[in-house]
């Protein structure tokens, strides 16, 4: 049954949608916009299972998109930990409440994106840190786990990849890859927990046209931002995403 809305709330569901697709075309942070309008109309962890398909959807979009510019050997450092998170998530989903997970993923972002941001101002002091296995496998266990509990892991996965000094278009299709393989994986858990069903896949397939149109939109402006400045989107937007979690 698809929910009985005002025009504001389809507003806002429409906004979210597009968002969801221009973050998938590059700009990872502002995808929290959707998770935080979706959780304010749906509560966080039904919201979970609103943005999951939408979400594939616009996998399927940045990959073709994108699909010559993944880095796989950093796709296998992070995903099988990512996967190992994903079942974690789907337990502590199914049985808790994840309001006060949210501020500790907060913190976490934060505290990665300060680093990213004293990494970049003395670059020689600890230039082999991003590329270590220990690190790879930490943040792709956390990607995983914040992704299942809420949708959350673009900005984390994002400030990674930059981290280690991937171009901007690298950037944008090894996120592609990653998170479109990690969201399959989520979808069968997602079912089972009652967070997808009928209902919320009517409803996402009216918002389907608006990812559409944020792919695009993405696309048309991640081409035309410099490399400096891409980085330092993404750094401001993990930032901030991470001080509304904490907030």
């Amino acid at each position: 049954m698809i929910p009985e809305f005002g025009q504001l709330q389809w507003a806002l569901a429409i906004v979210s949608a597009f968002c969801i697709g221009l973050a998938k075309a590059g700009f990872a942070g502002i995808g929290m916009v959707a998770v935080i309008l979706f959780a304010n109309m749906f509560g966080a962890r039904d919201s979970t299972g609103v943005v999951l398909p939408l979400l594939i959807a616009a996998d399927i979009g940045a990959v073709s998109i994108y699909r010559n510019h993944a880095r796989w050997d950093y796709i296998r450092r992070t995903l099988p930990a990512a996967a190992v998170g994903v079942v974690i998530g789907a337990f502590l989903l199914s049985r808790l409440d994840n309001a006060t997970f949210r501020p500790i993923l907060g913190g976490l972002i934060l505290t990665l994106t300060l680093a990213q941001l004293a990494r970049m101002r003395w670059l020689t002091s600890t230039p082999a840190l991003p590329h270590s296995r220990t690190l790879a496998l930490s943040l792709g266990l956390l990607a995983g786990l914040t992704t299942m509990l809420a949708n959350a892991a673009g900005p984390l996965a994002a400030l990674y990849f930059v981290a280690v000094g991937l171009p901007k278009f690298e950037v944008v299709g090894t996120l592609a890859w990653f998170f479109f393989l990690i969201n399959l994986f989520k979808l069968p858990f997602s079912v089972g927990i009652g967070v997808v069903h009928p209902s919320s896949l009517m409803f996402d397939a009216i918002l389907v046209p608006a990812v559409v149109a944020g792919l695009l939109a993405g696309r048309w402006l991640i081409h035309r931002i410099p490399q400096r400045a891409f980085d330092a989107m993404m750094l401001i937007f993990a930032a901030v995403a991470s001080l509304r979690l904490i907030l």
